[in-house]
């Protein structure tokens, strides 16, 4: 559910709120320095076509850091991104990191070569009951940020243990000429482009959550590719309990 409203001269709001179907999180860890790495990030961008849109799974591009050694620095790699792979390789018991990684609500999953069943894995998802509800206002003004208003609500008992709340800005359409490294003289396109990640944010006793937080928003990142996703994860399990996402408003 969203709404859009104009609060004020210069500012733009929006609010939304997850609804009743538990909407699966899928994660994929690339780096522009990987050559294996270009028809995962394909993949990820055909998913809407295939009926697989952010009602139904929400798509984050991590890209990690420790490729760029080879000569080409990921414009979009972040240390912290690859620190999130780290410890959810921890938390899964897997013995390495690798690129590209796809976690579809915190577990390791992989494409079969003959059989792609990701739609029916996200259906499956879909089917649950969600654990977690999740409120969102957003705020964007003319001092180039996004302000995000969250409250985060866990009615389970059982399921409140270590639940942590994330938000993450993303952008699509993006594009790179890579000139050195493993993809050198490749244009390299990529969707879900992790900006900024904050997070976690605790559910307290209560099996509830809030919190507000600003993200600025680079002048080079185009407004009318940003999106904000909103999800709630165990700490222990890495399961996610629903998941959401927002246009940026403008």
């Amino acid at each position: 559910m969203l709404a859009l409203a104009a609060p004020g001269a210069g500012a733009a709001q929006c609010a939304a709120e997850s609804g009743a179907r538990r909407v699966a999180l899928l994660e994929l860890y690339t780096s522009e320095g990987c050559d294996s790495c270009p028809p995962a990030d394909r993949w990820v961008s055909a998913l809407a076509a295939r009926g697989l849109e952010p009602g139904r799974v929400v798509t984050l591009g991590f890209h990690v850091d420790y490729w760029n050694y080879l000569g080409w620095n990921d414009p979009f790699a972040k240390a912290d991104f690859s620190a999130r792979q780290r410890a959810a390789g921890q938390r899964n018991r897997a013995s390495i990191v690798y690129t590209p990684q796809l976690l579809l609500n915190g577990a390791d999953y992989r494409r079969g070569t003959f059989l792609d069943d990701i739609a029916g894995r996200v259906n499956a998802i879909n089917q649950d009951r969600p654990g977690a509800r999740i409120r969102l206002k957003l705020v964007t003004g003319p001092a180039a940020e996004v302000s995000v208003q969250g409250t985060i609500a866990v009615p389970e008992a059982s399921r409140r243990d270590g639940a942590q709340a994330y938000l993450a800005v993303y952008e699509n359409n993006l594009a790179s000429a890579v000139t050195t490294g493993e993809n050198r003289g490749k244009q390299l396109r990529h969707d879900f482009v992790v900006r900024a990640l904050a997070g976690p944010f605790p559910v307290d006793l209560r099996g509830e959550a809030a919190f507000v937080h600003r993200f600025p928003l680079d002048p080079a990142w185009k407004s009318a590719d940003l999106r904000l996703a909103s999800f709630v994860q165990s700490r222990q399990s890495g399961d996610v309990l629903q998941a959401l996402e927002v246009p940026v408003c403008r």
